[in-house]
């Protein structure tokens, strides 16, 4: 009896990522991101305000999150700008409903598509938010170079 090569693959394929799969943690249903959202401020482990859009001379942005079920694990803020990680923000989620933020400081120049996933500590994605950062409005005039390095008379 003559085996074919060519019926072998795919069930050689089909076990290797039934084993891969099998070895992938499976986040518990319970977990949550109750409330998530970016702010310009945070008062009393509350946002103040919720953000879609922000544009200069606003720079820093705060992303909220209130977390369910996650007692004893640790959770990332991913920040990402145009598709591509900038900063890493762990936390140590201490209590059955865990409210956490962190800051991010954005330069005039990184307009363009933000975005924030959390993470819990096996790597699942929990949640994502996106914001727009627009550049500063067409009716403020340009700073000239001159004006920007020469003292006034």
């Amino acid at each position: 009896m003559t085996i074919c090569l060519r019926s072998l693959l795919p069930a050689c394929f089909m076990l290797y990522i039934q084993g891969a799969a099998a070895e992938l943690p499976v986040p518990d249903p319970a977990w949550a991101v109750a409330r998530a959202q970016f702010t310009t401020g945070i008062e009393n482990r509350e946002p103040v305000d919720q953000l879609v859009v922000l544009s200069p001379p606003a720079t820093v942005v705060y992303f909220f999150t209130d977390l369910r079920h996650l007692e004893g694990r640790q959770v990332q803020h991913r920040w990402s700008y145009r598709g591509k990680v900038v900063s890493m923000k762990p936390f140590e989620v201490k209590g059955e409903r865990w409210r956490v933020y962190s800051k991010n400081v954005i330069e005039p120049d990184q307009t363009g598509e933000w975005s924030v996933t959390v993470f819990d500590e096996s790597g699942w994605p929990l949640h994502t938010e996106l914001f727009l950062y627009e550049p500063a409005s067409a009716g403020s005039p340009p700073i000239q170079a001159e004006q920007a390095t020469s003292p006034p008379e």
